[in-house]
């Protein structure tokens, strides 16, 4: 199923986890699903959210496949192959940390690590019918990971249930504390495009949660997902340009790559303004609710039969991008749905309250199972 790109044996008898490919695993080489790192070096070391897990107890049994340097949003590889979707077979696992969500989804590990730029924790957890925690910018530490340098990307874990996400996000964060108690918790529903159908689910899913409601609007938010692809761009050319002239990148990467050269220094500076702009209006937001929900995805995921051309799909991340640019922690949920395809709530916490973030998601999570 081309899920693992290396299979492991690590630790102790805890949960099997998974590791994305561009977090550092000591004497396997971190390729990030290309061909272009093919002859990478083993890692010296392990990453530093590594060396937590296997003090944790946990058994790491696989690297995972991944959408070829953490560019894209499909998780279809051609060089490592693309993970199946096995809950959804029809439509794209969801990239880039593909192979963390199917290795979660198809029972190969009870969690998994992936990493989130731009929703490439919560957009596989999505397409692939799993929670996906994307937490605080800088909250979990990023030793040994790839890229070193980024003001966007964030370590997360994958799971089928809640229980099993604390209890990884425990494991790499030693800060995570106990779960507060959710009375009094306000949720404001952000008004976004997306299908009807999902939005009815998302309304569905925070009516059962039992939390006093309301709306947000936020005007900034379509200028942060184009400013969070601006910066991605500048930030990802920066870590992986030199890549390309190998002539091993993937024809889809390497064209968003030459694409993403062209970013200027203008460029990151509106974008930087817009990132000030949308972050104050977010924590505004949060003033007045504790909570924000919207949908994870605005639409299905494409079908797999119809997503070659992966640079055309960037706008899958429409509804997650924003949140990287903030740093503020988001969490993917599983919604129960006709089954036609995955839908997915997005839940959106204060910068630091991951802990909160986590029990409201646990609360109507267990709502939706009692109904």
């Amino acid at each position: 199923m081309s899920v693992f790109v290396a299979n492991l044996d690590l630790g102790g008898n805890g949960p099997r986890v998974a590791i994305k490919d561009t977090i550092d695993v000591a004497g396997v080489p971190t390729r990030a699903g290309s061909r272009a790192l093919d002859d990478a070096a083993p890692a010296a070391a392990n990453a530093v959210v590594v060396e937590r897990l296997l003090a944790a107890g946990y058994h790491l049994v696989g690297k995972a496949n991944m959408h070829e340097l953490a560019f894209g949003t499909t998780g279809i590889n051609a060089w490592t192959g693309t993970p199946l979707n096995v809950r959804f077979p029809a439509f794209v696992p969801g990239g880039s940390s593909s192979g963390s969500a199917v290795a979660v989804a198809a029972g190969l590990a009870d969690v998994a690590l992936g990493t989130d730029t731009g929703g490439s924790v919560r957009i596989p957890a999505a397409c692939c019918g799993l929670f996906g925690l994307k937490p605080t910018f800088g909250r979990v530490s990023r030793d040994g990971v790839m890229p070193a340098q980024t003001s966007l990307d964030c370590v997360g874990p994958f799971a089928t249930d809640m229980d099993a996400l604390i209890a990884c996000m425990r494991a790499i964060d030693p800060s995570f504390g106990a779960l507060p108690d959710t009375a009094g918790v306000a949720i404001g529903v952000v008004e976004v495009e997306a299908k009807a159908e999902i939005r009815a689910a998302v309304e569905a899913a925070v009516a059962a949660g039992g939390f006093a409601t309301g709306r947000v609007g936020l005007s900034q938010f379509v200028p942060a997902y184009d400013a969070g692809l601006v910066v991605i761009n500048a930030e990802t050319w920066a870590a992986c340009g030199e890549l390309v002239a190998t002539g091993r990148v993937g024809e889809d990467v390497a064209r968003r790559l030459l694409a993403a050269s062209k970013t200027t220094a203008a460029d990151v500076h509106a974008a930087e303004a817009v990132r000030a702009a949308f972050t104050a209006q977010v924590d505004a937001a949060l003033r007045e609710f504790t909570i924000l929900a919207l949908p994870t995805m605005a639409d299905a995921p494409p079908l797999l039969a119809e997503a070659a051309d992966t640079s055309k799909l960037v706008g899958m991340t429409s509804l997650v991008r924003p949140f990287n640019l903030s740093g503020h922690p988001a969490i993917a949920i599983p919604l129960p749905g006709p089954g036609d395809f995955p839908m997915s709530l997005q839940l959106v916490a204060a910068k630091g309250h991951d802990e909160l973030l986590c029990a409201v998601a646990r609360q109507i999570a267990g709502r939706l199972n009692q109904r």
